[in-house]
């Protein structure tokens, strides 16, 4: 005898017909914030010609990491201009960026207030379980549903994907704070907001931005698959490059995304280390 199926598919479309109808003035919302944004960073990107923006990219890495890591960064950037790619990577990166940016806004507080309160980790945990290993292309079916097509939906996705890391490392670093200097604090009178100011988060600065460098990344796979849904960038070259059969295209953009998780991972590396070494 076979068991009546769960009608759990109804279920989940009714509740995503709920929301549309209910919240579409928080998705209007939330659109309306992401779009400036990604527009922002594009604008700051192509403020000057590419060369000079490559530039001074590349004085800013050497400034935050290692003189090898800035001449990485300006021959890869300046190799992405040579192979004409440079606008589809200034859209790859102003959506990174833009997720990125969100993922640390909300995962940061919600690290630090499962370290804070057991309960919260408890809640945070199976949900967290939950979006790592849901498939990333998942994700891509409510975005669209909710935000139709383009750098939005994108956008929404990575962060649901990406942000994980930055929830789970932050409350990690707080946890691994030694109890005897948070006793130490106590003793002196630190106020809970002293504590976590200036105790616990610089301690676990080293961790907190493992959790950071790892959303990037995260966030980089997933704007490349969010090509599907329109977010535009490398991804659609890659795309084409699929669909066309077309391997030459389909390496140069992939040599780009590569060039871009590179410098993107070793600058944060350098950040959440805290030195800078001319080698």
């Amino acid at each position: 005898m076979q068991l009546p199926k769960i009608p759990l598919e109804q279920w989940i479309d009714t509740f995503v017909t709920w929301l549309t109808e209910n919240f579409s003035g928080l998705f209007d919302f939330i659109t309306n914030i992401i779009e400036p944004t990604v527009d922002f960073f594009q604008m700051i990107l192509t403020l000057a010609p590419p060369v000079i923006t490559v530039a001074v990219i590349s004085l800013l890495v050497l400034l935050a990491s290692r003189l090898s890591v800035a001449l990485f960064t300006l021959v890869g950037l300046l190799l992405i201009v040579n192979l004409q790619l440079w606008e589809q990577s200034v859209e790859t990166i102003s959506l990174v960026l833009t997720a990125s940016l969100v993922s640390v806004i909300i995962g940061v507080p919600l690290g630090i207030l499962a370290a804070r309160k057991q309960w919260v980790q408890n809640i945070l945990t199976p949900v967290l379980d939950f979006m790592q290993t849901m498939p990333a292309f998942v994700y891509l079916i409510p975005a669209v549903f909710f935000f139709a097509l383009g750098a939005v939906p994108g956008v929404i996705a990575s962060v649901i994907f990406a942000m994980p890391p930055t929830i789970r490392l932050t409350n990690l670093g707080i946890r691994q704070v030694p109890k005897d200097l948070i006793e130490a604090a106590d003793a002196f009178g630190s106020t809970s907001f002293q504590k976590l100011f200036k105790v616990q988060l610089p301690l676990a600065k080293s961790t907190i931005m493992a959790g950071m460098n790892q959303t990037i990344m995260l966030s980089l796979s997933m704007v490349v698959i969010a090509s599907m849904i329109g977010a535009g960038g490398l991804g659609d070259v890659v795309l084409q490059a699929i669909s066309r059969l077309e391997v030459g295209q389909g390496f140069e953009g992939g040599l780009a995304i590569v060039i871009i998780a590179i410098v993107l991972d070793r600058v944060t590396q350098s950040l959440g280390n805290g030195k800078r070494k001319i080698s």
